[in-house]
């Protein structure tokens, strides 16, 4: 019963979602593409500084004397945050190169310790017993209190 009643869904009485997506992506790009030119034509856009001029005093390369104080101000703003992130750039601390692969070594090399004693029961060195997990745990161990110390 449940089976002819899925039978009996033809394909009249699905919808075509593609085709409607496929309709509805095309009017949106045509109404972009209008949208495009008729703010290509306008060159107010509801601001009354170029963007040349902006990108000038972003960039620090605009004449001063022909500014608006709104312009003005804004190239204020940026030296102030170029000042304050040079500034903290030159405060950060930082480890030697050499620091970040001692640790990661260190990790490594404790691990190799513990995994070679799981499987040998003897090595890596030998009559000592346990205490090769021990060795290779505080191998570790340093490995990670280096991380903390990681600038």
């Amino acid at each position: 019963m449940a089976d002819e009643e899925l039978n009996e869904n033809d394909s009249r009485g699905q919808k075509d979602w593609q085709s409607e997506t496929a309709t509805d992506a095309a009017t949106t790009a045509d109404a972009d593409a209008k949208s495009d030119s008729s703010d290509e034509a306008s060159t107010d856009n509801g601001f009354t500084v170029d963007m040349d001029q902006v990108e000038a005093v972003l960039n620090a390369t605009a004449d001063k004397s022909s500014m608006t104080p709104q312009m003005k101000r804004m190239m204020a703003r940026q030296e102030e945050n170029t000042r304050r992130v040079e500034e903290t750039i030159k405060g950060t601390k930082s480890n030697p190169r050499w620091f970040v692969p001692l640790f990661c070594i260190l990790m490594v090399i404790g691990l190799v310790w513990v995994v070679c004693y799981y499987l040998t029961s003897n090595y890596p060195i030998p009559n000592i017993g346990a205490w090769n997990l021990l060795i290779g745990f505080v191998i570790i161990m340093i490995g990670f209190l280096m991380t903390m110390w990681w600038r």
